[in-house]
């Protein structure tokens, strides 16, 4: 027994270890989330404080995310030319600034600029995170450790939403009453400065990925960094020799790489691009989003409105954990086929509900009857998001790609979700104002066409090392 026990005491820790730094990089998939639906909270307070409608309102949430395709887009490169932990650490500042920018605005411009500042770090989050954990986890808890990025995503959204619900209870009820000399929505959105300061200096004390060492002639650290995170058994020189081959067979990625087909690109990168269309078109976002918005708009009170944000994002945590133990265990085919018929099912649930709002605007009502059918389909779908497509997407598109395109495929798909988003976003309130049934009957036939596009496009990756990809 005592001969044995130094060995595994040795793989806890350098398991532990690795939970340490896989959970220090998700951190930026917090601020993702964090910064993403803060602004759920805000929405009732900018309009008020600026005295602006849902046209001006719906561009200052959703321009975020064209700044978050933007980051997507050039997180990749700067990965590859600097190294994934600088670009943490420049994803840390953005968020800090825009934290502070964004809490006191002189006019709703100049908080769209700030928000597009934010966007840009929520975009290169949603890149290196995925990528740096992809690279430094064991082939066996690689999916495990990947969620931490959804899990970290779903965190920020329920904090996001407990400040927001703690906030305007404590300005009493009001989002533009005031606390400390500046109204509670300004607090709401300036609060994330606190995580960014945070996620920066964790940053700092995690290794650099070791293939990006090794493509950089630092063999001795990513021979360190190996041990830390695959144990002390590791075949060393195999290792090494396995990336290093990989890497002799590359060269620097560029967007003519992802070239071919019959469609322009690769196949492989469609389908990264699908998934991630898919996971915003069945308008999860709308819930993080716009949440009290839509309560509001069937009669539901500001304040019960940010409580039920709260409920659905601890739900959404809940559905996350799932995702976590069954994703290395049955797959990430099964848990999105699966995920795909139940988001069908509840969207199409709350439509019907949603078909018997009476009023337009302020004097909206829904029946108390078709308000609680409607809440139960909203929380069921946002459960069984969470369990599946919320963490197989980002699962997949860390290690689905070959090794030498994976950065670029991966900001390329990552930057498509963010202009899904921001469509879905930009588009829900005139969709709302126009037909809420309706408009919720497009989102559940989304859902239905990724059931087909999860059995004929999806391949299974689990328990495939990343070298194996392509």
């Amino acid at each position: 027994m005592s001969s044995s026990s130094p060995p595994q005491q040795a793989g806890q820790a350098h398991l532990g270890h690795v939970v340490f730094i896989s959970a220090a990089a998700a951190m930026g998939g917090f601020l993702f989330g964090y910064d993403s639906a803060v602004i759920n909270g805000a929405v009732t307070g900018i309009q008020k404080h600026f005295g602006v409608g849902n046209g001006e309102t719906a561009f200052v949430v959703a321009i975020a995310l064209l700044g978050s395709a933007a980051g997507a887009v050039v997180a990749g490169r700067l990965a590859d030319q600097f190294g994934r932990v600088r670009t943490m650490l420049l994803a840390a500042v953005l968020f800090a600034i825009s934290g502070v920018g964004s809490m006191f605005p002189p006019s709703i411009q100049v908080l769209a600029v700030w928000r597009v500042v934010g966007g840009i770090a929520i975009g290169i989050a949603s890149v290196i995170a995925p990528t740096y954990i992809a690279e430094v986890s064991p082939t066996a808890y690689r999916g495990r450790l990947a969620s931490f990025q959804q899990m970290a995503i779903v965190l920020g959204i329920t904090v996001s939403q407990l400040a927001n619900y703690a906030l305007n209870q404590a300005a009493g009820g009001d989002s533009t009453n005031h606390l400390g000399g500046i109204q509670a929505w300004q607090w709401m959105l300036g609060v994330e400065t606190i995580p960014a300061l945070v996620y920066g200096g964790m940053a700092l004390a995690i290794p650099e990925s070791p293939r990006f060492l090794l493509a950089n002639r630092r063999e001795q650290q990513a021979r360190e960094v190996l041990r830390e995170v695959e144990g002390p058994d590791v075949d060393l020189d195999a290792r090494v020799t396995e990336i290093e081959s990989v890497l002799r067979s590359e060269h620097k990625p560029g967007p003519k790489d992802l070239l071919g087909g019959k469609f322009g690109l690769l196949p492989i990168v469609w389908i990264g691009i699908g998934a991630s269309v898919f996971q915003q078109f069945v308008g999860i976002n709308v819930i993080f989003y716009y949440s009290s918005f839509l309560w509001q708009s069937v009669g539901i009170d500001e304040s019960n409105s940010l409580l039920i944000s709260l409920s659905t994002s601890i739900v959404n945590v809940v559905g996350t954990v799932l995702a976590m133990t069954l994703v290395d265990r049955i797959g990430r085919k099964p848990l999105a086929l699966a995920g795909s018929i139940g988001m069908a099912l509840s969207l199409g649930t709350a439509a019907w509900a949603f078909s018997y709002r009476v009023g337009t605007g302020d004097t909206a009502t829904l029946d108390d009857t078709y308000a609680t059918v409607a809440l139960v389909a909203a929380h069921v779908f946002v459960f069984c998001f969470a369990f599946s497509w919320g963490v197989v997407v980002w699962v997949l598109l860390g290690e689905m790609f070959p090794n030498k395109i994976r950065a670029l495929a991966l900001s390329v798909a990552a930057s498509a979700q963010w202009i899904a988003n921001w469509a879905i976003t930009v588009s829900f309130p005139d969709l709302a104002d126009w037909n809420l049934s309706a408009t919720y009957v497009i989102y559940a036939c989304f859902a239905l066409l990724s059931i087909p596009f999860v059995v004929f496009c999806i391949k299974e990756t689990k328990g495939k090392a990343l070298e194996e990809m392509g």
